[in-house]
């Protein structure tokens, strides 16, 4: 039986369709990882579906890699201590820096890929965390339907006319007739196996109807969030749901949280539809699954907040609710890590590569000449003084040389994004080794790659960020870069083909 549900489950993967909520309908997982001499740029692509299959592709620069391996493997619980056998990835002909590879993911959780480098600086390991969910089920496609259905009353038939060719003609000599006796049991036979039969096929029907809704109730689903204003104070409440045993592998609740960057949230609240306000906001945890803080002065109107948080073991999460916003609210200081932004309506056309700040400064996006969905970028923003020349005072906001959010227009994509990738920088500490039985510290994060303390000395002018559009559309992205004590949030438009 176990086999059996296993088969199911795959089968029930080639007729599923994505719709992924990892962050915000991006699922894929694009990070740039070290190890000694060695920096590689990482893509993996998940399935949509769990048991799956995830497409690896790496890009190495530093040291040069000869060979790499990669292994799957939960970041948390005893089933870390035991890897499966690693699978080799396979390198370029043509360009010998650049490697692919595929591995299953055969269970729902917090796991991490694993690689193992070797190359002219010796030997290196290194880690990358990914949510492995299923997001979505489909019906089977209807030509397949209709194919395996006609197959299928084929067979039936067959079988019935064997069944009755064998009660009528098995006992005879060659070259006898049946007798009308023989005949009349060969059509009774011939009922009863297509009654037989009728009833194997319904309980079949039954028996998948029953293991599909089990699976469809072990799609992800984020944690239901409720937010609510008293005066100017923001009330986010994430409620936990009873999971299906699927879910429960996620080991999910609203109160096993890590502090990622030295927040347990990080909020953003963008006005809909012109996305022409937006603020990088942290709340604060008052009791289980209870965030609250004083709003910032905000234009009235409806806003769509995005809370990215991260669990114990690892597991990242995007939750979504909305906030109508009173023209009556006053509101108060922003916190010292909040960023505020007023970019021009949607409707006003599209922004450009250069955005001007209110300070003076400005900051620009060096764009590629053409953008596809599913292709895997290092995008890169510099941000210039007010002379246009490289701003020479810029400094770590919140550890990170720079924040990003790329939202599709529609809503239906949103990914905050750090220098090093789209993985939590507490989940790279966690499938790193950094966090110890309690999870990440600072003292543990500070150290990762990317992050960086404040410091008399300030950052290069520039910031990449790798990413790939998972679906073609219009985009709006925001770009956090602080110098001296001010946060800044450049706002750029785009159209992925």
């Amino acid at each position: 039986m176990k086999t059996l549900r296993c088969l199911l489950l795959i089968l029930l993967a080639v007729v599923v369709v994505p719709s992924a909520r990892a962050h915000v309908g991006s699922k894929d997982v694009f990070e740039t990882v070290s190890s000694g001499q060695y920096k590689l740029f990482v893509t993996i692509r998940m399935p949509t579906v769990i048991p799956g299959v995830a497409v690896v592709e790496v890009r190495s620069t530093g040291a040069p890699v000869t060979g790499l391996h990669i292994t799957p493997m939960p970041m948390t619980g005893e089933a870390a201590k035991h890897p499966p056998t690693s699978d080799a990835m396979q390198r370029s002909t043509t360009d010998p820096a650049f490697f692919t590879g595929s591995i299953w993911m055969m269970a729902s959780g917090s796991w991490e890929v694993r690689f193992d480098i070797a190359g002219a600086a010796g030997e290196g390991k290194a880690s990358v965390p990914v949510p492995a969910v299923a997001v979505t089920t489909l019906k089977m496609q209807r030509g397949m339907g209709v194919v395996l259905g006609l197959l299928g009353l084929f067979l039936v038939i067959s079988m019935a006319g064997i069944i009755a060719a064998a009660v009528r003609e098995a006992r005879l000599q060659p070259g006898q007739t049946a007798p009308a006796s023989r005949r009349r049991r060969a059509l009774i036979a011939m009922a009863t196996s297509l009654a037989v039969m009728g009833l194997m096929v319904y309980g079949g029907a039954k028996w998948w109807d029953a293991e599909a809704a089990g699976y469809a109730e072990g799609v992800y689903r984020p944690l239901e969030a409720h937010a609510g204003l008293k005066g100017d104070v923001l009330d986010l409440q994430l409620k936990s749901f009873r999971p299906s045993d699927e879910e429960a592998k996620l080991s999910r609740s609203n109160n096993d949280l890590l502090p990622d960057h030295g927040h347990l949230m990080h909020l953003y609240a963008i006005r809909q539809p012109e996305m022409d306000a937006v603020f990088h906001l942290h709340p604060e945890l008052v009791g289980p699954g209870d965030f609250r803080m004083t709003l910032p002065a905000m234009p009235e109107g409806r806003y769509t907040l995005y809370g990215d948080i991260v669990h114990a073991n690892g597991f990242p999460e995007t939750i979504v609710a909305a906030l109508d916003v009173p023209a009556s609210m006053t509101g108060g200081t922003p916190g010292p890590d909040d960023a505020i932004a007023h970019p021009a309506p949607l409707s006003q056309g599209m922004l450009g590569t250069t955005y001007k700040l209110p300070d003076g400064y400005t900051m620009v996006w060096d764009r590629p000449a053409g953008l596809t969905a599913s292709t895997a970028y290092e995008f890169h923003f510099r941000l210039l003084a007010p002379d246009g020349s490289p701003a020479t005072d810029v400094q770590p906001y919140m550890g990170m040389a720079g924040h990003a959010a790329f939202v599709k227009t529609d809503g239906t994509v949103f990914a905050h994004t750090h220098p090093e990738g789209s993985a939590a920088m507490a989940a790279m500490t966690l499938a790193n080794g950094d966090g110890g039985a309690g999870g990440p510290s600072d003292g543990a994060m500070d150290a990762m790659p990317g992050m960086q303390m404040a410091s008399s000395q300030p950052l290069s002018n520039a910031v990449d960020f790798p990413y790939g559009f998972p679906t073609s559309g219009r985009y709006r992205i925001f770009i956090q870069m602080k110098h001296g004590t001010t946060i800044e949030t450049g706002s750029f438009d785009t159209n992925v083909q």
